[in-house]
């Protein structure tokens, strides 16, 4: 069965000669009117993107979440597994920490350029949307906000290390590591490696709430979400 996807994140209010175009060539959507359709649209993308990023945001919302949570880079796991053999798990433990917590503050920029992504989609891009896979919402999003959300991550979360005391806590972690007999220094862009970690978070959340809400009926949370995308259901 072929599906229509009416993407969780994919609409702004598109024009009425767009909507009939969608219309035309999906017959079930001519039963609703053109505001009908782009306000259920705007509320998945409400449901979506500012569902998700608020969880990112919270305290936690990165490190208690197995899904996204930020663990230490390949290059520093020897770094953990060091500390550990002597006793000081504890003080890799909080260096995780706050790594996530910068993650944390960093995503806190996400919603506008996402908001500002979805209002620059052409009919062409809602047309793929539509057509296209059940990640497609999301892989739209991910082209087209990644660069920007790069440059507005990378800056908070140097700051948000620096604030939180994770560079002093990593250079001290790093130096009793480095103290150890038969290790090999290593210094990592640690601010790199979370801005990416952070990206690749988001976009993962995103990609969850776009699955529940194309196979979850629980998840259409108003009666003008069960209408809206029920007409993907019958297709």
């Amino acid at each position: 069965m072929k599906k229509i996807v009416l993407g969780v994140f994919a609409f702004s209010l598109f024009g009425c000669a767009e909507l009939q175009q969608i219309a035309n060539q999906y017959p079930g959507i001519g039963t609703m009117g053109n505001t009908e359709i782009a306000s259920g649209l705007k509320e998945a993308l409400n449901n979506g993107i500012t569902k998700e990023v608020t969880k990112l945001t919270a305290t936690d919302g990165f490190y208690k979440n197995q899904a996204v949570k930020i663990l230490l880079p390949a290059e520093l796991q020897k770094v953990d597994k060091g500390l550990r053999d002597i006793g000081l798990g504890s003080l890799a433990d909080e260096g995780i920490k706050l790594l996530n917590r910068a993650a944390e503050d960093a995503v806190k920029e996400a919603t506008p350029i996402f908001i500002d992504a979805v209002k620059g989609m052409t009919f062409t891009d809602a047309k793929n949307i539509l057509l296209g896979s059940n990640n497609s919402a999301t892989m739209y999003l991910q082209n087209s906000t990644t660069q920007a959300l790069y440059g507005k991550f990378n800056p908070v979360i140097q700051k948000s290390l620096s604030k939180v005391g994770a560079d002093a806590a990593w250079k001290n972690i790093i130096t009793k590591y480095n103290a150890i007999p038969l290790t090999a220094d290593v210094n990592p862009d640690l601010n790199d490696y979370v801005t990416n970690k952070a990206l690749e978070g988001v976009f993962k959340m995103i990609a969850v709430e776009e699955q529940d809400i194309r196979t979850n009926l629980n998840a259409r949370t108003s009666d003008l979400l069960k209408k809206v995308f029920a007409m993907q259901d019958n297709k």
